[in-house]
């Protein structure tokens, strides 16, 4: 942990930062539930959510494929880690290294959203459950998503499990407890 702090404090392009949070409620039916669990994702980031549709049809769930069944938005930059920092508060700042994957993105789970702080309970709209998943990533990460001359991110340039844990402990506030 003390060697990759010190090669972050030696070359700081090297520290990690938050690329998108991605929130995600799914409801497993269309109609009024999934409008208004579109309703809480705009509420809390203020942009407009996705409808996400299923990929085959599930008789025993009550699901048709390509039925809207989920609502999802993607916050990116700055509003991105204003975001994270209030969904933190909604776990105890805490999450399990399990969590965290070999390419250092994280999820959670958050079970009410109304434990988010800032989040009032409104009749009209109901109480919601949510994922919330982060990528995590590095300067130089672009070459990867732009569209002329497109590269493969090299694994000596991908953020590990480790790093990111090292990151959201130090850089996020958030405790990483080992299960």
């Amino acid at each position: 942990m003390e060697e990759i702090l010190r090669r972050w404090e030696r070359n700081p392009m090297l520290i990690p930062r938050v690329m998108a949070v991605t929130l995600n409620i799914a409801v497993g039916r269309s109609g009024e539930v999934l409008e208004r669990a579109g309703k809480v994702l705009e509420e809390l980031t203020g942009q407009k959510p996705v409808e996400r549709r299923a990929k085959r049809t599930i008789r025993e769930f009550g699901i048709r494929k390509k039925e809207p069944i989920a609502v999802s938005v993607t916050v990116r930059g700055r509003k991105a880690v204003e975001l994270l920092d209030r969904l933190a508060e909604a776990v105890g700042r805490s999450l399990k290294a399990n969590s965290f994957d070999e390419f250092g993105n994280f999820a959670f789970g958050i079970k009410e959203h109304i434990d988010i702080p800032g989040v009032k309970y409104r009749a009209d709209i109901g109480i919601f459950g949510m994922d919330v998943m982060v990528s995590v990533g590095r300067a130089g990460y672009r070459v990867a998503r732009r569209r002329v001359e497109r590269r493969r991110i090299p694994l000596r340039h991908r953020v590990s499990k480790l790093e990111s844990i090292v990151f959201a402990e130090k850089y996020l506030n958030l405790r990483v407890r080992a299960e």
